[in-house]
């Protein structure tokens, strides 16, 4: 996988986001009670463990659809302006999705966030701050990025946990990936990169999924973090195309 941080000013501007949220919150936040601790000791999670079930802390890669099956992941929302419209176009062509979701932006968006559990999407989550470089980070850091996201995630989505976890950038570490899967998250990679978030044009973008989907199933685009009108259109091409090809649409292995 690739590192990115995108060259957008989107880390910037979610850690700005995420230390905003931490320092307006009151002790009524769950989530910023728990990453509130000073003493360095890890937060704790939600849900007791014994109500969790544990998933395998490897990387996935495949698709719950065989050889033939496509994962489309969408990262960083949910945004007002591009979620919806990412979701019109999952809906008009049947498929179903996982969307890595920010924290905070998913705080600020709850409505959002259930709309993508209501369509059947599933949830990812995506940490608090999308610190492309979390992997340089403390464990005390990387348990509250993904906690905190898991906590904000599920509250937002009116109690529906995420199934999986992303680490911005592909910044996984084997402890964040080990802590991820004893919480039922299993750590979710890509093959192909679409790069969309540099808006190199829509028919590039579908050229990028053409010329690298040979590499595995899971593709990556995102629906914020900037303006995505050639990600809408690219999914418009790309859906019908490929379905038409014989390809499904389903979701990564857990």
């Amino acid at each position: 996988m690739t590192r990115h941080g995108g060259g957008r000013g989107w880390n910037s501007k979610m850690i700005g986001a995420a230390l905003g949220v931490t320092l307006l919150a009151t002790g009524a936040s769950v989530w910023t009670a728990q990453a509130g601790a000073t003493n360095g000791s890890t937060p704790k999670a939600t849900a007791p463990a014994s109500d969790v079930k544990a998933v395998a802390v490897t990387i996935a890669h495949a698709s719950d659809q065989g050889e033939r099956g496509i994962n489309i992941t969408i990262d960083d929302g949910p945004d007002p302006v591009w979620t919806p419209q990412v979701l019109d176009v999952l809906r008009k062509y049947g498929v179903k999705a996982t969307f890595c979701m920010v924290g905070t932006q998913a705080q600020a968006h709850p409505d959002l966030v259930r709309k993508v559990v209501a369509a059947g999407h599933r949830l990812c989550d995506h940490t608090v701050a999308h610190n492309t470089a979390m992997d340089k980070e403390s464990q005390t850091y990387q348990s509250r990025q993904i906690l905190d996201a898991e906590r904000m995630i599920t509250k937002a989505s009116g109690g529906v946990r995420p199934m999986y976890y992303r680490a911005p950038g592909g910044a996984f570490t084997p402890y964040s990936r080990k802590l991820a899967a004893s919480r039922g998250m299993r750590p979710l990679g890509w093959n192909v990169d679409t790069k969309d978030f540099e808006r190199p044009g829509t028919d590039t973008i579908v050229a990028t999924v053409r010329r690298e989907l040979p590499n595995g199933p899971t593709l990556l685009f995102h629906d914020a973090g900037g303006e995505r009108t050639q990600t809408v259109e690219a999914l418009n091409q790309l859906l019908p195309q490929l379905k038409e090809e014989g390809y499904s649409f389903g979701f990564p292995v857990r």
